[in-house]
């Protein structure tokens, strides 16, 4: 007999599960509506040209590809397979794969629909993405994001405002954060600067590991990817920048980079007089692996729980243009749904009611009672009132467990004498207080 079990980096959830993260998508998705921000949603799978290309080396080789229906080697590529090319087999025996992101699929919408969108176009969206990472703690490979972004306009406000997006959500969440900020044209000044403007992608993808593997793991991997000792030593003394103005001097000799730092100011000059509850930071380091960024780039961590980063996202000016809509440019953040899940339950900051709850249970003790009370039931449903009757009468011990395993608020019990006078016994189950009333007072 085949033991059951799920694919790695996937889950089950419970009621209760289920019922936190609502809570916590109910949460995100209150303020993404009360910032004016319009819900759609994309297919799961999307076509694989369509995702390919879009997230670098690094994010290409995560993508989950779908075979094609049917005999998927009958057009095999005949020399791929025979030298076992998996890169170059891959076209010819799978043309669909599992979305990476919410972003990518978001600007394949936007051109497909553009004669039917008004600009700028505000959207959020709360769905399952996939990716072949190495599963850990807070990391799967089934999970879900929500995003919000909007196109059509370069405003530095919505950069600012996207912040104050992420300061309202964690405040409603009770989660104190650090909300990082930098700007990816002041990443191309510092290759500029550091004489490797033609390898920024290297570069970024470098410095985005930062955090996990340490400052010597990014000497080692730019050596590795070919980057000279000069280089290297220029890029850390950028990197060790502390404030705006140390970063500004050292990159006033690059037009671009000088333009990621006014640009940044005037995100944190909007943002002057309205006082954040979270913590912004300026980090130099802040890289942002996925190579469409173009501009203002953000992540957010949690301040009391050792987590990665729990939302990030930025500016990309080149997106749509990928798929022939030009000079549409977007600015969009991501939440990560379920390593905010785990924040949230390890500061314990759950909320009673985000807890699956049943109101009430009617607790029936003989066969005329179990009738009776079915009629019971059904009042209290047509009421609005969550409730149930125990599937069969049952000793009383064995009902009232059930009810306490299910978290029920109250339970009804029913015997030979509710049923004749109508008044019902009312047990509060936390409190252990008992009450005697009819259907219509409960």
């Amino acid at each position: 007999m085949q033991k059951p079990s799920i694919p790695e980096g996937t889950r089950d959830f419970s009621p209760q599960e289920v019922a936190r993260r609502s809570y916590i998508f109910d949460a995100i998705r209150t303020v993404f509506e009360r910032y004016g921000y319009q819900p759609i949603e994309t297919p799961s799978f999307e076509k694989l040209s369509t995702l390919t290309g879009k997230y670098g080396d690094e994010g290409d080789k995560l993508l989950f590809k779908i075979l094609n229906n049917g005999d998927y080697l009958a057009k095999a590529d005949a020399e791929a397979l025979e030298s076992r090319n998996s890169a170059k087999l891959v076209s010819s025996i799978a043309g669909r794969g599992l979305r990476y992101d919410l972003t990518v699929p978001f600007a394949r919408y936007v051109v497909m629909r553009q004669n039917e969108i008004a600009f700028p176009f505000k959207r959020y969206q709360i769905q399952l993405v996939w990716r072949g990472d190495s599963p850990q703690r807070g990391r799967y490979r089934e999970f879900t994001q929500c995003d919000v972004d909007v196109v059509g306009s370069k405003s530095l406000t919505y950069e600012a405002e996207l912040i104050q997006i992420y300061d309202d959500v964690f405040a409603k969440l009770g989660i104190e954060v650090e909300i990082r900020v930098n700007n990816r044209k002041i990443l191309e000044g510092m290759a500029e600067v550091a004489g490797c403007h033609d390898r920024l992608t290297d570069l970024t993808v470098a410095i985005d590991k930062l955090d996990k593997i340490g400052i010597e793991g990014v000497r080692k991997e730019l050596t590795n990817r070919g980057f000279s000792p000069e280089s290297i030593e220029r890029v850390e003394q950028f990197l060790q920048a502390t404030d705006r103005e140390t970063l500004r001097e050292q990159l006033k000799s690059s037009e671009v980079g000088t333009l990621g730092m006014t640009e940044l100011d005037a995100v944190y000059g909007y943002l002057a007089d309205n006082s954040l509850r979270n913590t912004l930071v300026f980090d130099p380091t802040l890289a942002r692996g996925l190579s469409y960024y173009t501009g203002f780039i953000v992540e957010v961590v949690a301040t009391r729980v050792k987590m990665g980063s729990i939302g990030g996202g930025g500016r990309y000016d080149d997106l749509t243009g990928i798929f022939g809509l030009k000079n549409v440019s977007g600015v969009g953040i991501s939440f990560g749904a379920d390593r905010i899940y785990e924040v949230v339950k390890e500061l314990d900051a759950f909320p009673k009611e985000a807890l699956t709850q049943l109101t009430a249970l009617v607790v029936a003790l003989d066969s005329d009672a179990h009738k009776y009370g079915f009629g019971v039931l059904t009042q209290l449903r047509r009421a609005g009132i969550s409730s149930d009757l125990y599937p069969e009468p049952a000793k009383i011990g064995k009902q009232m467990k059930y009810a306490d395993a299910r978290g029920t608020q109250f339970t009804i019990i029913i015997g030979s004498n509710e049923v004749e006078t109508g008044q019902l016994s009312l047990k509060n189950m936390a409190t252990g207080a008992q009450q005697t009333l009819r259907v219509s007072e409960i």
